[in-house]
């Protein structure tokens, strides 16, 4: 599923970026290449990093 239309970024590259490099959607964003256009992703970015970042920190996946 596509997170970010814009940017063409799917839910797994934004997971796996979000594994990789700390920040905020922004910084995630950067590490892939791009920035965030229109903004209507953000909110759903910001969740996901949160979620998978949660995940890590519970030991149920590992770094990429």
């Amino acid at each position: 599923m596509y997170i970010c239309v814009c940017n063409a970024i799917r839910e797994s590259e934004l997971r796996d970026a979000a594994r990789r490099c700390p920040g905020d959607p922004d910084a995630v964003y950067e590490a892939l290449g791009c920035r965030p256009q229109c903004g209507q992703c953000l909110d759903e970015a910001a969740e996901l990093l949160i979620e998978e970042r949660a995940l890590v920190s519970a030991g149920g996946l590992t770094p990429a």
